[in-house]
């Protein structure tokens, strides 16, 4: 499973960015989607995850501002990032947990990430 993400970039403080996210390859079934982020010197964090029947989950500190929401048909998650804060620089990085045809046991893949600057 390959993931590409994209939407990233400079925001000022209060603004909004939308990142997406598109898995490709010989997918057979992707069971949880979700958004982490690594600050510079920091741990990688989750932000939000979205079943395959759309149940959410967020991290405390993006609830309210942040909404994942997923397409299952084109396999691909957004993250809509509202109220960004300086604090929420970090590059972002998409995840599916799935397996694919050839390999049918569950495993996490990543995204390349994508870099969110929010300004003061």
């Amino acid at each position: 499973v390959q993931l590409q993400a994209s939407g990233g970039g400079l925001v000022q403080a209060g603004g909004s960015l939308r990142l997406s996210c598109a898995a490709s390859g010989s997918i057979f079934r992707i069971n949880v989607m979700g958004w982490y982020r690594q600050a510079p010197g920091m741990l990688r964090e989750l932000l939000a995850t979205i079943t395959s029947d759309g149940s959410t989950n967020y991290r405390d500190s993006v609830k309210g501002r942040f909404t994942i929401s997923r397409d299952n048909a084109k396999n691909t998650v957004n993250l809509q990032m509202n109220s960004l804060k300086p604090e929420d620089t970090a590059v972002y990085y998409c995840n599916a947990y799935g397996s694919t045809w050839s390999n049918r046991q569950m495993a996490h893949y990543w995204g390349q990430g994508t870099l969110v600057t929010v300004s003061s």
